[in-house]
């Protein structure tokens, strides 16, 4: 009898997981929807808007340069050539997949508010408490790594793999699935990384990490993320290290974090 009191407590866990899922895909879906509705001008002002000269990135890294009297190409971007769709139904299915991406992107809060929703009946009013501010800063965190990807990682690598060459007489023609998968790969890709404090804050807290633990392997962590970067960004140094710095100084603040965690857990034992 009370086997099966158990199982069923867990059949009810999979319901209850299953509405919650249910419920996160239908706000995705919901704003996958709008955003193809409103698909040329999410097209013209946010996935494409680095192909244009005046993309205020541009004109920031030509100011800088200026100031220290130094040329730079960033005062003389140009596109000139056309994305091109080498299939009849390339331009649909990428309004479809970059909206349904955008629309993950649009929610992540409510999906972060759909998980706390599940795991928070299973703990302590304490934890609760402590734990209240991580929908804030995970989501925080989550935009600013989005920010940081489209005004930084995006346009320097845009730029940078457009005007590559290695002979004059290779001419480059972009797809407009790779210029846009291009875009959302970086958009989550940086944005998933600059979670690595909340990563590290439970982490410590079930046992797994602890400060001593960061400060032993930071160096090791260096060449993870400098691999990351590697991995998310064009095959350019500038980019790689432009990645990599944010990272970093996320690392620090993580150990900050351990260290605060392991202080609290001391104290109310």
């Amino acid at each position: 009898m009370k086997e099966e009191k158990n199982e069923m407590s867990f059949l009810g866990h999979l319901e209850e997981l299953r509405w919650h899922l249910v419920r996160s895909a239908v706000a995705i879906f919901i704003i996958g929807i709008l955003l193809f509705v409103f698909q040329k001008e999410v097209f013209n002002h946010f996935l494409l808007a680095h192909r244009k000269s005046d993309f205020i990135t541009y004109q920031i890294f030509c100011d800088f340069f200026n100031l220290f009297g130094m040329d730079s190409t960033f005062c003389n971007v140009a596109f000139t050539d056309n994305l091109i769709s080498l299939k009849p139904t390339q331009q649909l299915m990428t309004a479809i997949w970059s909206s349904l991406i955008l629309g993950i992107i649009l929610a992540f809060p409510y999906l972060l508010w759909e998980l706390w929703r599940f795991i928070s009946p299973g703990l302590t009013k304490k934890e609760v408490k402590s734990s209240r501010g991580f929908l804030f800063v995970a989501s925080f965190l989550f935009f600013c790594g989005i920010a940081f990807s489209f005004y930084v990682i995006a346009p320097i690598s845009i730029h940078f793999l457009y005007n590559y060459k290695i002979s004059d007489v290779i001419q480059n023609n972009f797809t407009l699935e790779s210029h846009i998968g291009l875009v959302t790969n970086m958009l989550l890709g940086v944005s998933v990384l600059f979670e690595l404090p909340v990563l590290v804050y439970f982490l410590t807290k079930i046992g797994l990490v602890t400060p001593e633990f960061l400060k032993k392997y930071r160096k090791h962590s260096l060449v993870v993320v400098l691999i990351l970067a590697a991995i998310i960004t064009p095959p350019d140094v500038a980019s790689q290290i432009i990645v990599a710095i944010p990272i970093l100084v996320l690392y620090e603040i993580s150990i900050k974090v351990s260290r605060m965690v392991i202080k609290k857990q001391k104290k109310d034992a």
